[in-house]
């Protein structure tokens, strides 16, 4: 009699367990979907046992939604283990071991997912891309820069600090320190703080910023502030909650301004997109240009970096994206431009060591060109925000080993002692060593380079029976073929430290070309482990539909051209542009632009009407003169019907409205 009846309590408590864990595991899925990715882990870690590969999938996607990926490694090897279908774990686990610097395990899982039969088509072109990536890490640990490199101990916690940026005699920087928590990552929400710099690594005290500017509720930080101080843009967020594209949290850029010691009422920047992240703000050494980053649609992929003219009435105008030289699918973010014009900014997409490696981009000879700013800037952890206080040193965020926590501030300046390069070799399983080794004798060692890629439509669909033509610098043809379903090109062989241009042709569509480098690209020889190593790059060639009045210039990257004033003549710098056009005519037979020109408001009406007129036939004529029929090309005066800048006061003002711009009639 008392058997049943023990069995029968033994089957109810085991029923009411699973219910329990049942119960657990919606709690969690609920935060997940909240983004509340802190308080959803405690709720999987109960529930494992209700589903191991689902419940630690979701585990490791919260740890990597929360910008915690290498702790995230380890369940979504769990998860893989416990037989999980689903492809875009192998996908995030390869670059979660990348975070590890388990580089070759990374390459491993990465190929594997390109080979999955129900993979993403954008995710396994970042695959193929990391792939690429990864054979540049050996070549990028001997990238050793004779700099010193400290941890600025007076101001770094076991929380965040991170996005140092020097104001006065102050360090200002953004720091997880407020009351309330983060529940995407369960730590303090961010603030804007500041301290006093004694010295280049002595700090003060640390203090809030400004109570004006405070909000205990909301995530604030990353500013940037014009020459004079005067005005700041910073980015400011609310508690988690997801919105817009992706899995990233409602943020915004507001601007703010000095009056006497106290900043203004916060307002939120033109330039913001309400359905998607904005942050990380940085003006141009002029305070002219205002560069952020933004997921919003249209870009490369990923996070993107992006520049909007700024008026001297502090008016923001149409934000234009960077480009894919600087911009890759996946993210680059926290742009600093110095007194040099030279770029700096952190991305995953670029070859490096880590997931965010620094990078500077420069202009050469009308060339954008990246470099990696080795080690020590760079590690295989997160390294960005960096920020120059002279031209040989300054200040970044890094949450590599022998910080204090999460994100510290680290100092640069010239190193006293030469440091050595250091060769880091990605780690491997320890072998029998007790084998005797056998002794090769060394052979030479070649690297060829290969060029392949996709085109693409502007909704990323990619396009078949598309011609793709490569020439090189004497645009002498390198490879030609047509693309296959996928959108698929190459791979043709390409040399190293050259430049090349990628020609796509399709009916119906514009004929594009876009520049391709292997300048900066090539692996040291020493870097060589096999006696031929093969190296493939990979470029995305989007192509658009010619329309009525569509404009060239967002498709083809054409500046508009200017004139002095009360002049039509053609500067020296307008030529490069009108050239393009010139290309782009010869490219595309079967369209018709107009040149349309303005003025500024000075003269009579009737006067700016005659100016502009002639300022488009000066174009005009200088487009025939280089071989194309006139009656493909119209010219278009508008007098100064079109401003820009409805009331412009200074010189700088008015040029912007002494313009050519350049769209499709046909």
């Amino acid at each position: 009699m008392f058997r049943p009846i023990l069995l029968l309590l033994l089957a109810v408590g085991w029923l009411t367990g699973c219910n329990s864990t049942l119960q657990t595991f919606k709690q969690g899925q609920k935060k997940f979907n909240n983004g509340e990715y802190e308080l959803a882990i405690k709720d999987f870690q109960q529930s494992v046992a209700h589903d191991p590969a689902r419940v630690n999938y979701l585990i490791a996607e919260s740890y990597r939604l929360s910008n915690r990926l290498p702790q995230s490694a380890e369940f979504y090897e769990k998860a893989l283990t416990a037989n999980l279908n689903e492809p875009a774990a192998r996908y995030h686990y390869g670059f979660a071991l990348k975070s590890l610097g388990r580089y070759k395990d990374a390459a491993e899982q990465l190929e594997r997912f390109t080979k999955t039969t129900q993979r993403d088509r954008v995710m396994a072109d970042k695959a193929r891309r990391e792939i690429q990536n990864l054979t540049m890490v050996d070549s990028l640990y001997g990238r050793q820069k004779q700099v010193a490199v400290r941890n600025l101990e007076g101001i770094n916690t076991t929380g965040a600090e991170f996005s140092p940026i020097l104001q006065g005699s102050n360090l200002l920087f953004t720091a997880s320190r407020k009351e309330v928590m983060y529940k995407t990552n369960g730590q303090p929400m961010l603030g804007l703080y500041k301290t006093p710099l004694t010295a280049s690594t002595e700090t003060g005290p640390t203090q809030l910023f400004s109570e004006t500017l405070f909000q205990e509720n909301l995530n604030e930080g990353t500013p940037a502030f014009t020459r004079d101080g005067k005005l700041m843009v910073f980015a400011r967020g609310n508690t988690g909650k997801k919105r817009g594209k992706g899995n990233t949290a409602d943020v915004d850029l507001y601007v703010t301004r000095l009056a006497g010691a106290t900043w203004s009422e916060p307002e939120l920047v033109a330039v913001s997109d309400s359905a998607a992240w904005d942050a990380q703000p940085a003006f141009s050494n002029d305070g002219r240009t205002l560069y952020f980053c933004s997921n919003r649609p249209g870009g490369a992929g990923g996070i993107d970096i992006y520049r909007a003219n700024v008026d001297n009435s502090g008016r923001f105008g149409r934000p234009v994206n960077m480009g894919r030289d600087i911009n890759t699918p996946g993210d680059d973010m926290f742009p600093y431009v110095s007194a040099e014009s030279k770029l700096y900014f952190a991305s995953d997409g670029h070859p490096g060591l880590g997931r965010l490696d620094l990078f500077v981009a420069t202009r050469n000879e009308g060339e954008i060109v990246i470099e990696n700013l080795g080690q020590p800037f760079n590690s295989r952890f997160d390294d960005f925000a960096l920020v120059l206080a002279d031209t040989v040193s300054g200040y970044f965020s890094s949450n590599r080993e022998g910080g204090k926590g999460d994100d510290d501030i680290y100092f640069f300046e010239p190193a006293k002692e030469p440091i050595p390069t250091i060769a880091q070799k990605p780690p491997v399983p320890k072998k029998d060593t007790t084998t005797t080794p056998t002794v090769t004798t060394p052979t030479a060692r070649t690297a060829r380079y290969f060029l392949a890629g996709t085109v693409v439509d502007p909704a990323n669909r990619p396009l078949d029976s598309v011609r793709v033509r490569v020439l090189d610098a004497s645009q002498r043809p390198v490879g030609e073929a047509l693309t296959l379903r996928e959108g698929k090109f190459g791979p043709f062989p390409v040399n190293a430290e050259q430049t090349y241009t990628i020609v796509v042709e399709k009916p119906t569509y514009f004929t594009k070309r876009d520049p391709f480098s292997t300048v900066g690209k090539t692996i040291p020889v020493e870097r060589l482990v096999k006696p031929v190593t093969d190296t493939t790059f990979y470029a995305t060639v989007s192509i658009d539909k010619p329309a009525p009045n569509l404009v060239i210039n967002k498709l083809f990257a054409i500046n508009p051209i200017y004139y002095n004033l009360d002049k039509d003549n053609i500067r020296t710098d307008a030529s490069p542009e009108l050239d393009k056009i010139v290309q782009i005519l010869k490219d595309n037979p079967q369209i018709k632009l107009e040149l349309g020109s303005h003025t500024d408001v000075r003269g009579s009406d009737a006067y700016n009407e005659d100016l502009s007129q002639r300022r488009a036939k000066s174009a005009v004529d200088y487009i025939i003169s280089r071989g194309i029929e006139p009656n493909r090309i119209t010219a278009k005066g508008y007098g100064e019907r079109q401003l820009i800048i409805k009331n412009a006061k200074t010189e700088e003002q008015h040029q912007t409205n002494r313009r050519t711009e350049f769209k499709v009639l046909k």
